[in-house]
Order: structure tokens, then C-alpha cells, then sequence
């Protein structure tokens, strides 16, 4: 493929755009991002729709006219998608005179072909849809969009599209072109559709001066459907003589991007237009599931909206954008709350991708002065990159995001294990380790590099500063996916920084600290000595508040050595990995429980902020969590083996 261009629907203005205006924008520009990452000359289309009876009302509200608040709301629109980093190379507007040109062009061409009659409409119609709509569509005699309202009951000359014509057609175009919609459940839905028959369309609103008029009867102007579904072959010149060798290369479409809800008019009334007047239909077209806000509907009229630049404001953009292609299911609907996407945050950001570019440039500078030099064609690591290539490519590919950035992922989870179990902190200390402590940084170093690439396309500027901070030999517009291949050549300069994304603190608003006992070695008490009896004291609360709690710090830590402690029955020495750099030593008072050897590799829990104390001639630097009743040996508190090391707990 040389060229791919891409579209997104294009949004009514009667309103602010929330996350869920957002997340089909964002999943676009990550596959527009993804296929310029791959070579290919892209051109990634939005817009907005503005000549919608809703957008007049709302203007007429703030005494304006309605151009004057359409040019106010595309800078609304520009600005969060902005925040957003969303790359979009061209924005229309349905009262652009390119556009006017286009729908003017394209439904005189359909009058001109007998395409279009005149009749009456009488029927049910949605304002807040501006949808026409069949008693069946009704759910207890309402939008199922809209449920709160009734739509009304119109009846008024308009002019209709022939539809019903192409229902053959478009059983033809579905069954030779199996990915014309996607995904398959979208498919099957408009095939159904189909099946059960084609009625003609009205195409017109009689009565009406905001829209654009039909050029044979001014009287009416463009059903704003039917208008809005012009702006994709507008925007790359139709009726515009001038612009043909831009029609001529863009033109079909290679992928509309839309939510689910609108799929039967980009897959039904969209092709069957462009082939009444011998225009090749759009290839493709991929229908999105919803973005719910706590389980409902988001949605400003439901008062479960989301704003996109909060969102972004949180955490940055880089971070939404990846909850929302990470969490997500592309093509099925999706959740957002405030408690989730701060966890992921802290999960999959903090702890996880942060901290390793974190470790890995701190050891570079720590150990070999912030230069990464190769030793061998790489090792294990090398295998787990290729292998997620391959598997990021081919979802991708396939619009799946989040398996792309699940492969993604893997290679960052591997890469964590890896540094675990090689120890660098371990060779460093030993010359004769020098060429393995260089391959060992090396292959982490190569490896963060490749995740960054690949996750290029969700995390841009996140992932630039990566690259710069890994030292990667390729990076800003002339990157390329096939940069993701392994790279055993070439010393790097690494450079040091704040975190990429510091762990936030907020309490979690639906949960709460679980009782734990902690079992540490403790000074034996004194003999209490004996006393005269006493009144009773007042009964003192000694709960603590969440704020207290959120002081300590919960983090996973994977056992690599533990050694039982001479003279002690109780002490056992751990060298544990918290995801910093060197590994810590703490002893912990569980040799009741456990032989040494048993603790090897295991994922366990510490305090982290604990203050360093001397125990029997060692400094134990944090403390173990561990259960126990009366009389019974201390049992491990246990983290998932899949958490890396420092994750936090809480």
C-alpha cells in the first residue's frame, strides 16, 4: 500500500467534545500514527458537523449567529484534540465552501442521474439524532439513543434516494469484500439490516434556511446526513475541478472510523450514493464500541461525560491514550472510571515502563558512565523482541490495538525479568564480569528501545523522550518500524532524567487498607513489675486514618538470595529486588515458617519506606509482610508472580 487515507466521523458542535468523542479520535491517530511508522504516505482526516438544527438552536441560545458559533466551537474542537496529540492532517468544516462544493456537486449529479424524487415524509423523527426513524427502531416508543425523549411525529414534502435499489448490490459488495465492515459483529448487524430490506431515504428538509440548499429547489436544503457523509470525498476534492489530481490519488477512502451507532449510514446509504453517480464506495470501514463512564453510557444529556482535557491534565496525554487502546477491546465497548485509570497509571506507567527506563539508564551511569556498548548478537531478549514484532505487526494490521500493545508490553514485562535474574548490580562488583555486565546493559538498553518504538504510535511524546534517554541511534520523524528490529551495533550515550511518570498518591476512592500482622524480630519486654490496682482508663481509639496509611509504602519484591543467620532462630537474611537499581537487604523474622531455600523466587511484599536499622551486625533496609495466629509459624504475605518487582501494593 503507498498511501492510506482515514477518517474519523466528523462531530455535531451543539456541544463540548467529551472522552468518548475522544476515544474514536485517539484510536484513529494511532492507526494513522502506526502506518506512517510503517512508511506509508497517510492522510488522516477530522472534522465537524455543523449544519444540525441542534447546532442552530444552541447557537440562537448564546445569541449568536450560527456561523459566528460554529467558528467559536472548531477552536473548542482543536484545542482538545490538541491536548490530546491527536495528528490529524486535515480538519473540514460542513460550512466550508470546499465542502458546499462537494454536496452540491454530488446530489445534483444523483437528481441529474433520476436518483432523487420528490414525495412526503410522514414519520417519526429524533431532533437530538436528527434521524429519521421506523416504528420498529422505536424502543417503548422511543430513540433507544435518546430515551428520555419521545421523537416527533413530522410530515413535510421531501426528496428521497432511491436505497432500495441497491440492496442486491450491497449483499454483492458484502459477500466479495468480507472486510468492507468491521469488526465481524458490525457485519453481520448490517448485513441483517439488509436482508430484511431497503426502504428509500430521505434526503432533504423542506422549511429550513441552516444547511446547505438543494441546487434545483432552494426551498430545502441537504438532509444533514446526507450532507455530512459528503465531507470525506470534499475534503479531497470532489467538485472542485481544481483539486482532481488530489481526488485522483485519495480517493476511495481506505478506512472510516465511526462509532457503532452509525454504522448503517457509512455501510448502506454511503456506498450505494457513490455508486449511483460511478464513484468507487470506501474500502473500509470499522465500527467502535462506546465508551461507558461506570458501567453507563457517556454521555452529556445522561451526566456521565467525561472531559478529554482533564483527563490529559491528570497524567498527560500519553496515558489516556494508552488506558484507552490498552484497556480496551478495540470494537467492543469499553469502561472509564477516575479509580481505574489512576491504577493502570500506576501499574503499567510508574511502575512498570517508567521504572524500567529509569533502572536501566540509572545502571548505564552508574556502572559504566552512561555508555551502552554491544558484546555479542544478542541473547534471550533478542528472541522475545522479535517474536513481539511479529505479533505487534499483525495486530496492527488487523485494527486490534490492544494486542499490538499487549506484544508491546510483553517485551517491557521480559525485559524486567530479565534484569532481575542477570543482576547487574551483581557483576558490576566483580571485573571479571565486566564483558557480561556490558552485553547485560546492552540487551536491556536494546530492548527499551524496541518498546518505545512500538508504542510510538500511543505514547508519542512519551516514547521520543525514551528514545532520547536510551541513547537510540533513530528516532523522531524518520523513525520506522522496521527500526524495531534487533540491533547488536553501535555504542549509545544514555542520559539521565526525573521519572516519566511519577506514581500518584491519590487515595482510591473504593478501597480500603486491608488488617495485616507483620511478624519482626523484637526485643524481648521486661518484666512488668507489680502494681496497685488502677481505675479503668477511658477506651482510646487507636484506628488509623487513610491519610496514615497512605504513608506507607506497599511494594512487590522478588527474592533472590536468603540465607539463615547465625545465632538466630528466628532471622533469615533476604536479598530482595524492589525494581531500584541494587537490590536490598532485609532480614526478616520468619525462620519458623521457612528454610531458606524455599524462598527463592518468591514474589513477596514489603514496607519500602522504612527506616534502614542495624540488626546483628546488618543493616536490614525495609520489612517483610507476613501473617501469623497464636502459636503458628508466619506465612508470606504473596503478590502475583506477574507484578515486577516495585510495583506499589495499596
Amino acid at each position: 500500500m503507498t498511501k492510506f487515507f482515514m477518517t474519523t466521523a466528523i462531530d455535531f458542535v451543539n456541544s463540548q467534545p467529551h472522552l468518548g468523542t475522544a476515544y474514536e479520535k485517539i484510536c484513529a491517530d494511532v492507526i494513522a500514527r502506526y502506518k506512517r511508522l510503517c512508511g506509508v504516505d497517510t492522510w488522516f482526516l477530522m472534522g465537524n458537523d455543523e449544519h444540525s438544527q441542534n447546532v442552530f438552536k444552541k447557537a440562537a441560545e448564546q445569541g449568536l449567529d450560527p456561523l459566528a458559533y460554529c467558528d467559536l466551537m472548531e477552536q473548542v474542537f482543536r484545542k482538545a484534540w490538541g491536548r490530546l496529540d491527536v495528528s490529524f492532517d486535515d480538519f473540514i468544516r460542513t460550512t466550508a465552501p470546499r465542502h458546499k462544493a462537494g454536496v452540491t456537486e454530488l446530489v445534483q449529479r444523483l437528481y441529474d442521474a433520476g436518483e432523487i424524487y420528490d414525495g412526503l415524509y410522514e414519520g417519526w423523527y429524533c431532533v437530538s439524532c436528527e434521524e429519521f426513524k421506523q416504528e420498529k427502531d422505536l424502543v417503548n416508543g422511543c430513540c433507544p439513543l435518546h430515551p428520555t425523549l419521545k421523537p416527533e411525529w413530522i410530515r413535510e414534502k421531501n426528496y428521497f434516494f432511491r436505497l432500495s435499489k441497491y440492496q442486491q448490490p450491497l449483499l454483492d459488495h458484502f459477500a466479495a469484500h468480507p472486510e468492507f465492515m468491521q469488526p465481524d459483529i458490525r457485519r453481520n448487524e448490517i448485513l441483517r439490516l439488509i436482508e430484511g430490506g431497503l426502504i428509500d431515504v430521505s434526503v432533504s428538509r423542506a422549511g429550513q434556511a441552516w444547511g446547505i440548499p438543494l441546487p434545483w429547489d432552494r426551498s430545502s436544503v441537504v438532509y444533514v446526513w446526507f450532507d455530512a457523509l459528503i465531507n470525506y470525498a470534499s475534503a479531497v476534492g470532489l467538485g472542485q475541478p481544481e483539486q482532481a489530481e488530489m481526488f485522483a490519488k485519495w480517493w476511495p477512502a481506505d478506512l472510516h472510523v465511526i462509532g457503532k451507532d452509525i454504522t448503517r449510514f457509512h455501510t448502506v446509504f454511503w456506498p450505494a450514493m457513490l455508486w449511483s453517480v460511478g464513484v468507487e464506495a470506501p474500502r473500509q470501514v470499522f465500527g467502535h464500541g462506546w465508551l461507558h463512564y461506570g458501567g453507563q453510557r457517556m454521555s452529556k444529556s445522561l451526566g456521565t461525560s467525561v472531559d478529554p482535557a482533564e483527563a490529559a491534565a491528570k497524567f498527560g496525554p500519553d496515558a489516556i491514550r494508552l488506558y484507552l487502546t490498552k484497556e480496551i477491546t478495540y470494537g467492543s465497548d469499553g469502561d472509564f472510571t477516575w479509580e481505574r485509570f489512576e491504577e493502570r497509571y500506576n501499574v503499567d506507567l510508574a511502575n512498570n515502563f517508567g521504572n524500567l527506563v529509569s533502572r536501566v539508564v540509572s545502571m548505564a551511569d552508574k556502572y559504566r558512565g552512561g555508555r551502552v556498548t554491544p558484546a555479542g548478537d544478542g541473547g534471550r531478549l533478542a528472541g522475545v523482541a522479535g517474536a513481539a514484532l511479529h505479533r505487534y505487526r499483525a495486530a496492527m494490521d488487523g485494527f486490534a490495538l490492544h494486542e499490538g500493545v499487549a506484544a508491546a508490553y510483553e517485551l517491557v514485562d521480559a525485559t524486567n525479568g530479565f534484569i532481575a535474574d542477570n543482576a547487574p548490580w551483581k557483576l558490576a562488583k566483580d571485573p571479571g564480569n565486566a564483558a557480561r555486565l556490558d552485553a547485560v546493559l546492552f540487551e536491556a538498553a536494546e530492548a527499551v528501545r524496541i518498546a518505545a518504538v512500538l508504542l510510538q504510535p500511543v505514547m508519542p511524546s512519551s516514547c521520543a523522550e525514551i528514545l532520547r534517554r536510551i541513547g537510540a541511534p533513530v528516532s523522531g520523524p524518520s523513525l520506522r518500524l522496521d527500526d524495531a528490529a534487533w540491533q547488536s551495533s553501535g555504542e549509545r550515550a544514555t542520559v539521565q532524567g526525573a521519572p516519566m511518570w511519577p506514581r500518584s498518591e491519590s487515595p482510591q476512592k473504593d478501597t480500603a487498607p486491608k488488617e495485616i500482622i507483620v511478624t519482626e524480630p523484637v526485643p524481648p519486654a521486661a518484666p512488668a513489675a507489680a502494681a496497685a490496682p488502677v481505675a479503668a482508663a477511658p477506651e482510646v481509639d487507636t484506628r488509623i486514618g487513610i491519610e496514615d496509611f497512605l504513608k506507607v509504602e506497599l511494594k512487590v519484591a522478588k527474592v533472590r538470595e536468603a540465607v539463615a543467620m547465625p545465632k538466630s532462630k528466628k532471622l533469615i537474611r533476604l536479598l530482595v529486588d524492589v525494581g531500584e537499581p541494587e537490590p536490598r537487604t532485609i532480614l526478616a523474622g520468619i525462620a519458623e515458617g521457612y528454610q531458606p531455600e524455599q524462598l527463592v523466587g518468591r514474589t513477596i511484599v514489603i514496607v519500602a519506606n522504612l527506616k534502614p536499622r542495624p540488626m546483628m551486625g546488618t543493616e536490614s533496609n525495609g520489612m517483610v509482610l507476613a501473617a501469623s495466629g497464636p502459636g503458628q509459624p508466619p506465612i508470606l504475605v504473596a503478590a502475583d508472580d506477574s507484578l515486577p518487582p516495585g510495583t506499589r501494593v495499596g
